[in-house]
């Protein structure tokens, strides 16, 4: 048991590995454990034992008082654990490749960035488009109560394109006898548009005087 030779680099980083997670070699408080480790050394650690020299700094600040510190003074021997213990430790902390690690956690990230990119792809390819729609109730106009409205209604319904379909119509009366026709379309609305129907109906310029939106509602 204990560091062994306090004197030489093995002993030395026993005494380091020891100090790791502890401020004194016993208990909580300076005692005369530290005054007998402390003495055996021939000096001051190297900066390359910073657990030992922490500890070293300390207990030599308290200069000849050491000597006074509370406990039972015991062999060098009887202090701190296995030397080939503490020894092991310090080259388990040397064989730790920090590059290496790097290496493998930015590869192992890289990875999960990737299948996270593949996920995403995957449910975007599978995703069904929304296709926004919307329901347009027109009030087509003829001239005079001697307008066709059966032709009317035949020529509008021949206004045709992709993302438009006509629906129900009706026949409206206006006054004095002229009746107006009330037609409904449903069209999507990236492809048709109202001054595109507007446009188109007024062609039939012969039959209708007019078209307006009656009503406009997206689906």
């Amino acid at each position: 048991m204990g560091f062994g030779d306090l004197k030489s680099e093995a002993g030395i980083s026993a005494l380091n590995g020891y100090l790791s997670d502890k401020s004194y070699i016993e208990g909580y408080q300076p005692s005369q454990a530290d005054a007998v480790v402390f003495g055996a050394l021939s000096g001051s650690p190297s900066e390359k034992f910073p657990n030992a020299l922490r500890w070293y700094k300390h207990i030599s600040s308290y200069g000849s008082d050491c000597k006074s510190f509370p406990g039972a003074t015991k062999s060098l021997d009887s202090y701190g654990g296995s030397t080939a213990a503490a020894a092991k430790a310090d080259d388990d902390d040397d064989d730790i490749d920090l590059f290496g690690s790097d290496e493998e956690a930015d590869a192992e990230a890289e990875k999960l960035k990737e299948e996270r990119i593949a996920a995403y792809t995957a449910r975007k390819a599978n995703k069904v488009a929304v296709v926004a729609k919307s329901n347009i109730v027109l009030d087509v106009k003829p001239w005079d109560d001697e307008t066709d409205m059966k032709e009317m209604e035949r020529c509008v319904r021949t206004v045709a394109c992709d993302g438009l379909l006509w629906g129900a119509s009706k026949l409206v009366p206006l006054a004095y006898g002229i009746k107006k026709l009330q037609i409904c379309c449903v069209v999507e609305d990236d492809k048709v548009g109202t001054d595109f129907l507007e446009e188109e109906l007024c062609k039939f310029e012969d039959l209708i005087q007019s078209v307006d939106i009656a009503a406009f509602n997206k689906i």
